[in-house]
């Protein structure tokens, strides 16, 4: 490998505020902001607006959506086409 074309490769924690959640990783990426970790070292953090914690596929609380409305909006949309 060349040196000095690579980004630094370093530990940062990925935070989901809307889920109260937090993970330690490794990763390229840089912030300003830090947060000391449970093991009392400090540590860049990355605020994410949604992660596994707050996902509904993963946490299985999907929405309810009005299909059988937006079937009947479809419909009168389109039935002078249907002729």
């Amino acid at each position: 490998m060349k040196t000095g074309i690579h980004p630094d490769y370093n530990y940062v924690v990925y935070r989901d505020r809307n889920a109260d959640y937090a993970f330690l990783t490794r990763s390229t990426e840089r912030s300003e902001k830090t947060v000391e970790w449970t093991d009392g070292k400090t540590y860049p953090v990355v605020d994410v607006q949604i992660s596994d914690a707050s996902h509904p596929f993963w946490t299985g609380r999907t929405r309810v959506l009005d299909t059988a409305g937006r079937i009947e909006k479809f419909r009168a949309k389109y039935a002078k086409f249907a002729k």
